[in-house]
């Protein structure tokens, strides 16, 4: 049985998120932050060396890192949804927003968590990160794979909401951006998979 374990307000509600979207049995263990320091407890650390949310597990498999967990479970459980085959003509936007998730975005709203002179040049950066998703749904698309409902949108959300739980961001210049978090907000399994794994988060996406 494939077992996510979910550590509250992190990135492995995409992987939660990931199993209602593809329907396929799951178990789901919760584990709650330290209220003082708001980091994992000791048993959630110790699933993996990587200390970090996410993880899942599988048989005798233990896997971390949330790129590499989804693409296990579209692999093995997937069956071809919700990914673009490589002659799809969305192909490369598709891979595109799907790495720049956690290689472009996740990085910025990190270094704004901190202090420094890397903070302003993070924040700028954040702030081409967000506009140039701003300019990508002013064109139309309505996902960021074009027409198309894929990971690469499951992998965008946690920065652009429940990661502001721990760092401000203002996207009221953003309307086609803000339209977007809407549009996914109401898909039926981003809901049941919010109602599983934070159903007290305030989800920001305004």
């Amino acid at each position: 049985m494939l077992t996510v374990h979910h550590l509250g307000i992190s990135q492995s509600d995409r992987i939660v998120w990931l199993c209602e979207e593809l329907a396929i049995p799951y178990e789901l263990v919760l584990y709650e932050r330290d209220p003082v320091t708001r980091l994992a407890p000791a048993t959630y650390k110790a699933l993996h060396p990587s200390g970090t949310a996410p993880v899942i597990t599988e048989d005798t498999l233990v896997l971390a890192e949330s790129g590499a967990i989804i693409d296990y479970i579209v692999a093995r459980h997937g069956n071809g949804r919700l990914t673009l085959p490589s002659d799809h003509p969305d192909f490369a936007s598709y891979l595109y927003w799907y790495h720049f998730a956690n290689g472009s975005l996740m990085p910025c709203m990190m270094t704004l968590m901190g202090e420094g002179g890397m903070v302003q040049v993070m924040h700028d950066r954040a702030a081409r990160n967000l506009a140039a998703l701003e300019t990508h749904f002013a064109q139309g698309h309505v996902w960021l794979a074009g027409d198309t409902f894929t990971v690469a949108d499951i992998m965008i959300m946690f920065p652009l909401t429940t990661m502001r739980a721990f760092v401000p961001l203002d996207l009221s210049p953003y309307p086609n951006l803000r339209a977007y978090l809407k549009r996914v907000t109401e898909r039926p399994a981003f809901q049941a998979a919010k109602a599983k794994a934070d159903p007290d988060l305030e989800l920001l996406i305004d």
